[in-house]
C-alpha cells in the first residue's frame, strides 16, 4: 500500500450565481472530524441569514472517515456533489462548505446537483493539492554504546527525530515514512540492546 495521499495547500474560497441563487464555497483543512464539526457550527452562525449551508468532509490519509449534510435541501442535491468534488480529486483532511441565498428561483434537482457541485470544485481549485505521506512512529530505547549505530541510520534514512534523551539508557522518538517502516524498524531492531515501541498517529 502506498504510504502517498493528498489534501489541500491552503484553506480556498469560490462564488457561484445561478439563476439569481448565490453560492459560496469554502475549502478547509481539517485534520479530525471535531475539528471540521467545529467549523461547520461556525459557518452557520456566521451565514444564519443564508437559506442553506451545506456541507461534506474527508478525514485520514486512508480516506475512511467521511460525512455529508444536505442542510434542507431535497436529498443528495447538495453534500453528495460536494463529496464527490473531494472524491474526484481524491482529497482527505479536507471540509467543504457551501452556502446557499435563494434567489427566488427553484433550480430543480439536475440544476441543484450542477451549482453545488461547481461552487465545491471552484473552492478546491482555489485551494491547490498538495503530497502528504503516511508516517509511523516508534520509540527507540538503547544504551548509550549503541546511540552512534542508531544515528547512522537517521542519518541514512533521513528520519525525523521528535525527541531525544541522551543518558546511559538513550530513548528517541523517530518518525518516517510508512512505506519505508518495516526496514527501518528492522535495521534498528538488529542494533544490540534496541528495542522499539509503536506511538500512535
Amino acid at each position: 500500500m502506498t504510504d502517498v495521499y493528498y489534501t489541500i495547500c491552503k484553506d480556498g474560497e469560490g462564488q457561484l450565481r445561478e439563476k439569481m441563487s448565490r453560492f459560496i464555497a469554502f475549502a478547509i483543512k481539517v485534520e479530525d472530524s471535531a475539528t471540521a464539526k467545529a467549523y461547520i457550527k461556525e459557518y452557520q452562525n456566521e451565514y444564519h441569514d443564508a437559506r442553506h449551508v451545506c456541507w461534506a468532509y474527508m478525514i485520514g490519509p486512508l480516506r475512511e472517515e467521511w460525512q455529508l449534510n444536505d442542510n434542507g435541501e431535497p436529498s443528495g442535491t447538495a453534500g453528495k456533489p460536494i463529496l464527490g468534488q473531494i472524491n474526484s480529486r481524491g482529497l482527505t483532511d479536507v471540509l467543504v462548505i457551501v452556502v446557499r441565498y435563494f434567489g427566488g428561483i427553484k433550480l430543480g434537482t439536475p440544476g441543484l446537483i450542477a451549482a453545488y457541485r461547481e461552487a465545491a470544485a471552484l473552492a478546491l481549485d482555489d485551494a491547490g493539492i498538495k503530497e502528504m505521506h503516511r508516517m509511523e512512529s516508534v520509540e527507540v530505547v538503547f544504551p548509550y554504546v549503541a546511540a552512534d549505530g542508531v544515528m547512522k541510520l537517521v542519518k541514512t534514512y533521513g528520519i525525523e527525530v521528535l525527541e531525544r534523551t541522551f543518558d546511559n539508557t538513550c530513548t528517541m522518538r523517530l518518525s518516517f515514512r510508512a512505506d519505508t517502516a518495516g526496514e527501518i524498524k528492522g535495521r534498528l531492531e538488529s542494533l544490540d540492546g534496541v528495542s522499539l515501541t509503536e506511538i500512535s498517529q
